[in-house]
């Protein structure tokens, strides 16, 4: 049963920590427009910085990966793809595109979300349509023993509840019944429960939220990537979705959790787009960037990572910024020489 039920939700009381994070992301949207004035210089820097964040992320939280010296390339569009791991990545940017290009609301159809399934995993077989067969989520133990932790919809009945959770969807924000910004957030946690694909539901689901976002005037997505903040908080992120989807066919579940988890992921990213742009400095320069780039690590990381990240920041400015943010103990060095790698320390 869809959690996006203005039966469910109207009387739903919400909780003070939530209602002060809907207040917090409501009133970074009213400041946006006059943060992006302040250094215009800046935002493309940030653009570019974001895109190749938010592809190598959402990708990689499912994954998928590739070499450092190839990211940017293919993010950028300067390179094709030479295996499977490749074209997802470009499919993802391509994705990107399609949305921040949009210059009119984007109705949201079931066709719109196998459209982006196309865009995003183009050159499998099954882009773009639906499920043929049940799939469920697996979880595998640290005995090697497989779990299964989640049925979603099966496929026989996944297009009737898509157009429902669509046409839900398109009802409440119409009706301005619900806060925008929980509509969407319950959108996107119902998406991720029916598992409409049978590969590509995550990546989907992000793209989902980057263009509800853009929709309801949340444009911090275009700056700051909200795939690397999620994939930052990647074991909450699975813990939230599992806690959330318990009871969800019987329509039992909670949902609020999901909605502090998302909501303190919008947060964050407009913490980081208001520190960027209000700083002291009159501009972020190559510095800023490469420390930005570092500190947005979620995992173990090498040089090339971040030379491949921000490609006109010297291998030798790379390893000052380390320096130094190895001096301030906010990150560390794991051996030598070419085996080495970083970490960020939390």
């Amino acid at each position: 049963m869809l959690t996006l039920s203005l039966e469910r939700l109207r009387d739903l009381s919400l909780p003070i920590g939530t209602s002060w994070l809907l207040a917090d992301c409501m009133e970074a949207r009213g400041k946006q427009e006059l943060w992006m004035r302040q250094k215009p210089e800046a935002i493309e820097a940030l653009r570019e910085l974001a895109i190749i964040q938010s592809v190598e992320s959402s990708n990689r939280i499912e994954g998928v990966t590739v070499a450092s010296d190839r990211l940017r390339p293919l993010v950028l569009g300067r390179a094709k793809p030479r295996d499977r791991s490749e074209e997802e990545l470009a499919g993802y940017r391509r994705a990107l595109e399609w949305i921040f290009t949009r210059k009119r609301r984007v109705v949201v159809t079931p066709a719109v979300i196998q459209h982006l399934h196309k865009l995003a995993q183009q050159g499998a077989g099954d882009a773009g349509k639906l499920k043929t067969r049940d799939n469920a989520i697996v979880e595998i133990l640290p005995t090697g023993d497989r779990r299964v932790r989640f049925k979603p919809t099966s496929a026989k009945g996944t297009p009737k509840v898509l157009a429902e959770l669509c046409s839900s969807y398109e009802q409440i924000c119409s009706d301005e019944s619900l806060p925008p910004l929980l509509t969407i957030a319950t959108f996107v946690f119902d998406l991720l429960c029916v598992h409409p694909f049978r590969d590509g539901n995550g990546r989907v689901s992000r793209l989902m939220t980057v263009l509800l976002l853009q929709q309801h005037g949340f444009q911090v997505g275009r700056f700051i990537s909200l795939e690397r903040l999620t994939e930052q908080r990647k074991e909450d992120y699975y813990a939230v979705l599992q806690r959330c989807s318990e009871g969800w066919r019987d329509g039992r579940n909670e949902v609020v959790p999901w909605w502090d988890f998302f909501l303190g992921v919008l947060r964050s990213a407009y913490g980081a787009f208001e520190e960027q742009v209000t700083s002291s400095s009159p501009r972020p320069g190559k510095t800023e960037f490469v420390r930005q780039a570092v500190l947005a690590q979620p995992d173990s990381f090498t040089l090339a990572d971040i030379a491949a990240q921000v490609p006109s920041a010297s291998p030798p400015l790379i390893k000052k910024v380390l320096a130094t943010l190895k001096k301030d103990n906010r990150v560390q060095v794991v051996g030598h020489g070419r085996g080495a790698y970083w970490r960020v320390i939390q």
